[in-house]
């Protein structure tokens, strides 16, 4: 075996090519190599990973308490900026009517009445019967008041009653709560009410006129020979009350 490696050595030399014995060893020598170097660079990254394991634990957590911090700041600015939007909007209403700004704190837990709670009772120089408005119309009466805190009957609960008035004619009526949305009544049956009409406040025990609650969205003519009924939707959005006025005496 010997003579025949050595034969095949020199003939491979003698013809100037390469010997089959030269490219197996090199075979062999490279795939040796390639273990050899496999193993040392993962050797070489399993120590360094248990090296830096304490170091990389402390620095997730760093990262995760970080990633907490950011997302509460973030929550937190949104809700500056939205009750910023929500007080720019208030703002002329205080001015305008000289009222007590205040902000919705609490809803009733059953919905059993369309009520709210505010922040500013009688100690802000809140009354009963003082009207409420939102920036962009009448929300209700206050009928209760503590120290510190009243509460306000929304228009739509059906124990609201606020003097109306179309804007377009100067007919009047009555708008009553209708736990969802607003009618008016007792409108003369010959007053061409149409749709898209917007319906202001009376001067009353509440309101000073001209505020407004909603606009016709329904006339309903009924079996009255005297009188007719519009649905209104309210001006004011009451499924996302925050920030109100309260109408002082």
């Amino acid at each position: 075996m010997a003579a025949s490696l050595a034969l095949l050595q020199i003939a491979a030399q003698r013809s100037g090519t390469v010997s089959p014995v030269a490219v197996g060893a090199s075979t062999l020598f490279a795939a040796g190599e390639r273990v050899v170097a496999a193993t040392a660079g993962g050797t070489r990254a399993l120590l360094t990973t248990i090296v830096s394991l304490p170091h990389l634990q402390g620095e997730n957590w760093r990262l995760n308490a970080e990633n907490r911090r950011l997302i509460e700041e973030n929550a937190r600015l949104h809700e500056l900026a939205a009750a910023y939007a929500a007080e720019a909007g208030v703002r002329p209403v205080v001015s305008l009517y000289n009222g007590v700004e205040a902000r919705v704190i609490g809803f009733p837990p059953e919905n059993e009445s369309r009520a709210v709670t505010i922040d500013k009772g009688s100690r802000a120089g809140v009354h009963r019967n003082d009207g409420v408005l939102g920036a962009d119309g009448a929300v209700g009466r206050v009928a209760a008041v503590a120290p510190f805190s009243s509460t306000v009957v929304l228009a739509t609960d059906y124990t609201s009653r606020i003097p109306a008035v179309m804007q377009r004619g100067r007919w009047w009526g009555i708008a009553r709560g209708n736990l969802s949305s607003i009618v008016v009544e007792y409108i003369p049956q010959d007053a061409p009410v149409r749709i898209g009409d917007v319906v202001v406040t009376g001067e009353g025990r509440s309101f000073h006129s001209g505020v407004p609650i909603g606009t016709i969205t329904a006339v309903e003519r009924g079996n009255s020979a005297l009188y007719q009924t519009a649905v209104l939707k309210t001006a004011a959005d009451f499924g996302a009350l925050d920030r109100v006025v309260v109408v002082t005496r």
